[in-house]
């Protein structure tokens, strides 16, 4: 392993730079047990005050220009000191968060493939949020995000334009739970409100008096999310962030990340051999719309893909090479199903249910119209090389269970559908948020198994403290690191849906 001396300086009116510590100031070589590639424990404005500048501004003496024009009066910035690769919800997060604190003190880019989001994951959500988690983490990410939800004009709202409407129904998220699942439930519900999650019990009684169109005979108990859960409109989010991002500065590129530029730094100490060259990455090749393909110097680059972020990470090395570098980012697409449905003698108002089968189904109007859909199981799940519906799996796997959990649902008639992509973690479900630890500059927020929409406000703050702060202030993320995959030490959350 080689020890990570990196900061960002962050200052406004000027280009902030990259600080590296000299291989005479790295410090005597830590125990055989010590392992902590996602710390760093040092303000960068300090460090940067006591250490000399180099590489970036490097970068920057070598762009003749710092901005190509290209496709009318489109700009592609040759030199960045942010890229952030995808350019949906978790990015666009990012980007505003960074952009919003440190101005015009740093340059960011955002490359994303299809800026239509037509087939993107955080619009063919269904837009859910809950606080009915297994984690802490978890817990306080969703936490966050409903206050920001809530508070979503004061954030977002850009000047002389209309604030943003993401149209939050506070419906409440209820989780059923039969006798095998009531000891879980008991468990998660003794953290969830520790930390003040707005969730509470329902007995069997309490649940035919609260929701009298609900079967619960074979139900012992249920979990009720109450205020700050529900769901709201994804592209409205998706918009109001991207839109806030760009008016205050962040460049929006419409390519597709292809590979990475490496280059070898001789003033980083690879610790496991000290004879060894540093290659670390500073440069990505973007093949644009019009199939012209540039290239785009970085100080940090932040890998938030959504479900091709394994793809990517595979460009920079990341589970191909040597090290720390052999084992690969765990992020791969999965395709899941939602359908819309009328059944004219449903409930006209409902929370999200969640079943034990993993079956969910919620209101999507006052007309009767309801969304629904179901994870399939592993050995079923479907491939990913479009976005095609398989309209028999809802009668299979979710109508009985439906007709059966809402009697009025028997009349359920299926009016459309569509498929979205998870960015599914396959190693633990989980996120993983932190840097690379065989690389100074690479970064990851990925991997939300479902969960990124609701939780991006926050990753996009915590995000911004790690980069800018040199760790986390607010939400302490740290076991979603990348050295949890190294250290072969999965952090499972119980409630996935």
């Amino acid at each position: 392993m080689y020890t990570r001396k990196v900061g960002l300086i962050v200052r406004h009116n000027f280009k902030s730079c990259l600080c590296v510590r000299l291989k005479s100031d790295l410090p005597t070589k830590q125990p055989d047990n010590y392992y902590d590639p996602d710390a760093i424990h040092e303000n960068p404005l300090e460090r940067c005050k006591r250490f000399i500048k180099r590489d970036i501004n490097e970068m920057w003496k070598k762009a003749n220009d710092p901005f190509d024009q290209y496709e009318d009066d489109k700009i592609f910035p040759k030199t960045v000191d942010i890229l952030i690769v995808g350019g949906g919800v978790i990015g666009s997060s990012i980007a505003y968060w960074l952009q919003n604190k440190c101005r015009d003190g740093l340059t960011i880019a955002v490359v994303e493939k299809d800026l239509s989001y037509a087939k993107a994951s955080s619009v063919l959500s269904c837009g859910g949020i809950r606080q009915q988690f297994s984690l802490k983490e978890n817990i306080e990410l969703s936490q966050f995000s409903a206050e920001f939800l809530r508070d979503i004009k004061n954030y977002l709202t850009i000047p002389e334009q209309q604030p943003p409407e993401i149209n939050f129904n506070p419906s409440g998220y209820l989780f059923l739970a039969t006798e095998n699942g009531v000891d879980t439930m008991l468990k998660n519900h003794q953290l969830q409100k520790e930390l003040n999650a707005n969730v509470e019990l329902l007995s069997k009684d309490m649940m035919k008096t609260k929701f009298p169109w609900l079967n619960v005979d074979d139900i012992e108990l249920g979990s009720l999310g109450t205020l700050n859960s529900g769901w709201f409109d994804p592209w409205s989010l998706l918009d109001a962030l991207r839109n806030k991002a760009k008016s205050l500065g962040t460049y929006y590129v419409e390519g597709e990340v292809e590979d990475f530029g490496f280059k070898v730094d001789t003033s980083i100490m690879v610790e496991e051999d000290p004879n060894k060259e540093y290659e670390g990455i500073n440069s990505v090749k973007v093949k644009l719309k019009d199939g012209e393909t540039q290239q785009m110097v970085f100080g940090v680059c932040i890998v938030a893909a959504g479900a091709e972020s394994g793809n990517i990470a595979r460009m920079a090395k990341v589970g191909n090479g040597k090290g720390f570098l052999s084992t690969p980012l765990p992020i791969e697409p999965r395709k899941r199903f939602v359908y819309y449905y009328h059944a004219p003698k449903g409930p006209s108002m409902s929370p999200m249910v969640i079943d034990p089968s993993g079956t969910y189904f919620r209101p999507d109007s006052f007309d009767n119209h309801y969304i629904c859909g179901k994870s399939p199981c592993d050995t079923e799940e479907p491939e990913t090389v479009n976005l095609d519906v398989d309209h028999d799996f809802f009668e299979k796997e979710i109508w009985a269970t439906l007709a059966h959990r809402v009697p009025a649902f028997e009349e359920a008639k299926v009016k459309s559908s569509w498929a979205g992509f998870y960015d599914y973690n396959w190693y633990d479900q989980n996120a993983v948020v932190g840097a690379h630890p065989s690389y100074f500059n690479l970064f990851f927020a990925a991997g939300f198994s479902g969960h990124g929409i609701q939780q991006a406000p926050a990753i996009g703050r915590a995000v911004m403290e790690m980069i800018t702060e040199s760790g986390y202030n607010t939400i302490d993320l740290s076991r979603l690191g990348f050295g949890r995959l190294i250290a072969e030490q999965p952090l499972y959350e119980k409630n996935i849906v």
